[in-house]
């Protein structure tokens, strides 16, 4: 019964957790540049399982029959890097990158990475994003940008009266799944230099959505829900049992 107990118990926070990580998602269904997080299950307290083939007083004849999970908690949460819809904006430093790579931002925490291409020219000419860090060049110094229109081309070099000002910098990671981390503000740290190869393509005045499906998160929160309440009532059905047990060692003794 304590087994039965453990199993559900850990059903209900995993589920709890998974929830929070849905909500995650949902929240920022419409952030540009977005990648939905992936939570899934790990069995834990596995325990070996024997079986006696016989006499139940010779365990020396015991035979191993595999592994009993006792529960189960939440694996390591990983970021989806699929590429999410390009949508048409038309404004003039709104970029997406279309296939593999990220945009190099400068943060006061070091550089981060994002597909976020909501980029904005401050007040004093700086390329920058939204929140207000600078975009980097292809040698991580800041762009600075004359009045006027600017042209940045599908190689990312930005353009003005046809003079190159600039290259955006950009990366590719091999594995992007395994060499990133989420960090604040639609960012992504590195913990080593990008090792990937190729160059990304650039589309400006385009934005890449968010990779969450909408029909999909909320067949996984209805999903969700049904698996918490149906451990709750597991949890309830076996204090019911040990209730029952325990009066019932009472009447015997």
């Amino acid at each position: 019964m304590i087994k039965g107990f453990y199993s559900a118990v850990s059903a209900m926070v995993a589920n709890a957790n998974r929830q929070q990580v849905l909500a995650h998602n949902a929240a920022n269904m419409d952030t540009p540049g977005f990648k939905q997080v992936l939570s899934s299950f790990d069995e834990f307290w596995k325990t070996p399982v024997v079986f006696p083939p016989g006499n139940l007083q010779n365990l020396s004849a015991m035979t191993y029959s595999g592994m009993l999970g006792l529960g189960v908690e939440n694996a390591p949460e990983i970021s989806d890097f699929t590429q999410g819809a390009l949508q048409l904006t038309g404004n003039m430093f709104d970029l997406a990158l279309e296939g593999e790579g990220f945009f190099r931002i400068e943060t006061e925490a070091g550089e981060r990475y994002t597909r976020d291409g909501r980029f904005i020219r401050d007040a004093e000419g700086q390329l920058v994003t939204v929140d207000g860090n600078y975009v980097l060049d292809e040698n991580g110094n800041h762009i600075t940008l004359p009045n006027g229109q600017i042209l940045i081309d599908q190689n990312g070099q930005v353009l003005s009266e046809d003079n190159l000002i600039a290259q955006i910098g950009m990366v590719i990671f091999e594995n992007p799944a395994e060499e990133l981390t989420p960090d604040e503000g639609n960012l992504f740290e590195a913990a080593a230099a990008a090792t990937g190869e190729g160059s990304p393509q650039v589309l400006q005045g385009y934005l890449e959505m968010s990779n969450v499906n909408p029909t999909q998160l909320m067949t996984q929160l209805v999903e969700v829900a049904r698996t918490y309440e149906a451990a709750q009532k597991m949890v309830q059905n076996q204090d019911e049992l040990t209730g029952k047990a325990i009066s019932t060692l009472g009447r015997i003794g």
